[in-house]
This record gives C-alpha cells, sequence and structure tokens, in this order.
C-alpha cells in the first residue's frame, strides 16, 4: 500500500511542475513584453534620429544656399532619403501596431532587430554630418573674420 511519504512525493512533483510551468511562463511572457518594449523605444529613438538629421540638412543647406529659394546641391536628395527613411518606419509602426500583439516571438525578435541596424547605419551618417557641420561652421567663421 501507499505510504504517506508517496503521497507526499508525488504532491512535491506536482507543485514543482506547476512551479516550473509558471516559471517558464511568466518569463516568456517578461521576454515578450520586454521585446514590445524595445520595438516601440528603438522606434522612436529611430524617429528623432531622422528628424534630427532631416533639421540639421535643413540648416546646413541653408548656410551653403546662395539662394535660398533655390535648392542646393544634393539638398533634394538628402530630403528623398530622409523621407524615404521616415516612411519605412511609419510602415514598422503599423506593422507593430497591427501585427505585433500576435506576432511571434521571433518575429518580434527580428523586428527589434531591424530597428537597432537601421539605427546602426545611420549613425555614421550622423557622425559624418556633425563633422561636415563642424567644417562648415569654420569656413563661415573664418570667412566673416576674413570680411571684418
Amino acid at each position: 500500500m501507499f505510504s504517506f511519504v508517496y503521497y507526499a512525493l508525488a504532491a512535491t512533483i506536482l507543485v514543482a511542475s506547476g512551479f516550473c510551468a509558471w516559471a517558464f511562463r511568466h518569463q516568456r511572457h517578461r521576454r515578450r513584453r520586454g521585446a514590445l518594449q524595445d520595438l516601440h523605444d528603438h522606434a522612436d529613438r529611430l524617429e528623432a534620429d531622422l528628424k534630427d538629421c532631416r533639421d540639421r540638412l535643413q540648416r546646413a543647406h541653408a548656410v551653403m544656399s546662395t539662394h535660398p529659394e533655390l535648392p542646393a546641391t544634393g539638398e533634394v536628395e538628402a530630403k528623398q532619403a530622409v523621407d524615404s527613411g521616415l516612411r519605412a518606419l511609419l510602415s514598422q509602426r503599423l506593422w507593430i501596431r497591427d501585427r505585433a500583439p500576435l506576432a511571434s516571438q521571433r518575429e518580434l525578435d527580428q523586428a527589434v532587430d531591424a530597428l537597432v541596424r537601421a539605427r546602426e547605419r545611420l549613425e555614421p551618417r550622423l557622425r559624418a554630418l556633425d563633422d561636415a557641420q563642424a567644417a562648415l561652421d569654420t569656413a563661415v567663421r573664418e570667412h566673416i573674420h576674413r570680411d571684418f
């Protein structure tokens, strides 16, 4: 016959199994919630970077432009590139809104990775833009200094 020890062992195994199942589900839910938060955070950062890039390009072109009513060389292409990035980001945000709640963890992770890669590709361009802006500022100061 079964003794108290067997019942206690069976109860312990059931409790341990239940705890493991709960811990697994909780960890999975936490990972999913983190991925969704990462998606929103990286999308926000990419949008801020793209808008910052657009503003810097506009300032740089305004300084370089000899005729403000005419676009400077490369200004149209630069604006189109930033606008294209913002449109791609909008489609990503629509995916987040419409599909992310039902997406698999793999799809969420891939979406986060795509946003991270996009920001990584943009960073060197922003640094180059900073360098160009610094050089432009120096050239403008030297030109003004020479004239006075």
